[in-house]
């Protein structure tokens, strides 16, 4: 019996980041079809929200993943085939061989949640 994944890998072009866990990208289905201004949720990390009293952390966050990724080309792995409660794509993104997600809670700027990587 063939089993389907729960995760699916894609081209993407970042267009816009929110905040450190939060980004937007136009997304490559393959055939010439693409998602634009698709809301993305880095899987299995969180960081501090722009607002309150660590947002000083959020901005840090943010500007580490706009260097790493904003106007960039990157590769996306969706978890599942939906959407999560706001509505955004749960992703691991990588830009060349390096996973954004996890190079975050490496440079401290992200705790993660799940194992980042880790199939849920």
């Amino acid at each position: 019996m063939i089993t389907e994944p729960n995760f699916y890998i894609y081209r993407a072009h970042i267009v816009d980041v929110h905040d450190g866990d939060t980004c937007t990208a136009d997304i490559d289905l393959g055939f010439g079809i693409w998602m634009r201004k698709q809301k993305l949720r880095l899987y299995g990390i969180n960081t501090p929200e722009l607002r309150g009293e660590r947002s000083a952390e959020g901005y840090a966050a943010r500007e580490r993943v706009k260097e790493l990724i904003l106007n960039r080309d990157v590769i996306i792995e969706t978890v599942h085939d939906r959407t999560e409660k706001y509505g955004r794509w749960l992703a691991t993104v990588w830009v060349e061989k390096t996973n954004v997600n996890l190079q975050l809670v490496l440079e401290g700027l992200a705790k993660a949640y799940m194992g980042v990587g880790e199939k849920p």
